[in-house]
């Protein structure tokens, strides 16, 4: 074992600058890999992040324009969401539904007794909108009792609560008015871009006057596992709304529906061709530095035509020459492709920190899984690198190669 790894440094040394040009493609196509996966995880982990910040069951319906005629009623009609549509969604019995709820949203300045000024929109909602969609630092989101009482309370942003009471911890159970009106600080809420203030939907209901206006319903799904369930609720939306709202049921633009299951599942389809593409941009451009330690061992091979029929003459089996040829194969990939993981990652950690708090990229990384992956595949390759040259040179006739100058 001793003397084939002497052999194999005394050949992969003997020309020293064919062996780094040849190595170094290959630890450039490992680096590439590397660093291409690691981007795309980036890109990837953003995204699953902001997936994870939104409720993909839930269809959201907003008020749009006519655009054909109906009924007699001529188009450019504006078509408002009331309260009513709620009820209405919730009777029609629609399949894979579990609840309708909407949204109020005004404006309105946030103050303490001592004065604090704070200027946000107010959002009405349900519980069931936004809990888990963000950070509570201290307190509790809006409840169901909340809703059934009308209660007058208060879920701030941590900035607002910061502004008013110095501390967020200390604006629990506090009173501040908002249009004239007490409220109860019952939880602080922190989130990247969301500054919001809520409210509970009843309550909202009540400060607009009872008019029942409303900036979005969103209707929550339930059971669905593919977008063609998601598309026949949103049909069925459609439906029941161009029936009471008086419109054509095949007008697209007298309301406005966003499916998040249906974009939750391009977004993650998207991902997944990022990937993939990530992984194959990487491969070609290693298996450009395979293919040249290929032509390497072939050269080398061409070179040691005598010294392959001097071995052969005295004895040397057919095997004993295709281990040596394939292990300086695997050897030379095996090596510069560790060099091309090693910097791989540390350029990975440099576009950590350089993408550190972008929303672009999120700890753009590779695991162990992979790195264990490319080692296979560099070992594989290497030796696949080497099959071809050793072939090759056990047909050469011992007599012919030591004729072979």
């Amino acid at each position: 074992m001793t003397d084939l790894i002497k052999e194999i440094w005394q050949t992969l040394t003997t020309n020293k600058l064919r062996t780094f040009l040849t190595g170094i493609s290959v630890a450039w196509g490992v680096f590439m890999l590397i660093l291409l996966l690691a981007i795309a995880n980036g890109v990837i982990n953003s995204s699953s992040k902001s997936l994870m910040n939104m409720d993909p069951y839930v269809i959201s319906v907003y008020g749009g324009y006519t655009t054909k005629p109906y009924a007699g009623m001529k188009e450019g009609r504006t078509i408002t969401l009331k309260d009513g549509d709620i009820r209405d969604l919730a009777n029609a019995g629609i399949p894979n539904t579990v609840q309708i709820s909407g949204q109020i949203i005004m404006s309105g300045k946030v103050a303490t007794p001592k004065d604090y000024l704070t200027q946000s929109e107010v959002y009405g909602v349900y519980p069931r909108d936004f809990s888990g969609n963000f950070k509570i630092i201290a307190g509790r989101f809006i409840n169901d009792a909340d809703l059934r009482s009308q209660r007058k309370v208060i879920m701030l942003h941590k900035k607002d609560a910061d502004v008013l009471f110095d501390d967020a911890d200390q604006a629990i159970g506090k009173i501040v008015s908002l249009r004239d009106v007490s409220f109860t600080v019952v939880g602080v809420y922190d989130h990247q871009w969301r500054k919001e203030i809520y409210i509970p939907y009843t309550t909202a209901f009540a400060l607009s006057g009872y008019i029942g206006e409303l900036d979005e319903v969103d209707v929550h799904l339930t059971d669905v596992t593919s977008d063609k369930q998601s598309g026949a609720v949103e049909s069925e939306i459609h439906k029941v709304l161009s029936s009471t709202k008086k419109f054509d049921v095949t007008d697209e633009a007298a309301i406005y529906t966003h499916d998040h299951f249906a974009s939750m599942q391009e977004a993650q389809t998207a991902m997944s061709i990022l990937n993939y593409t990530m992984w194959a941009i990487g491969l070609l451009t290693l298996i450009t530095g395979i293919v040249g330690v290929s032509n390497i061992m072939f050269v080398s091979v061409r070179e040691r035509t005598h010294e392959i029929g001097i071995r052969r003459a005295i004895g040397a089996k057919p095997r004993n020459i295709l281990t040596q040829i394939v292990i300086e194969s695997v050897a030379l990939t095996t090596v510069f492709g560790y060099i091309g993981i090693v910097l791989g990652t540390l350029a990975t950690e440099l576009v950590k920190m350089a993408s550190a708090g972008s929303d672009m990229m999120l700890n753009p990384s590779v695991d162990m899984k992979i790195a264990v992956e490319v080692t296979v595949a560099l070992v594989i390759a290497g030796a696949l690198a080497g099959v071809f040259p050793a072939m090759r040179a056990l047909k050469v006739k011992p007599v012919e190669a030591l004729r072979d100058e």
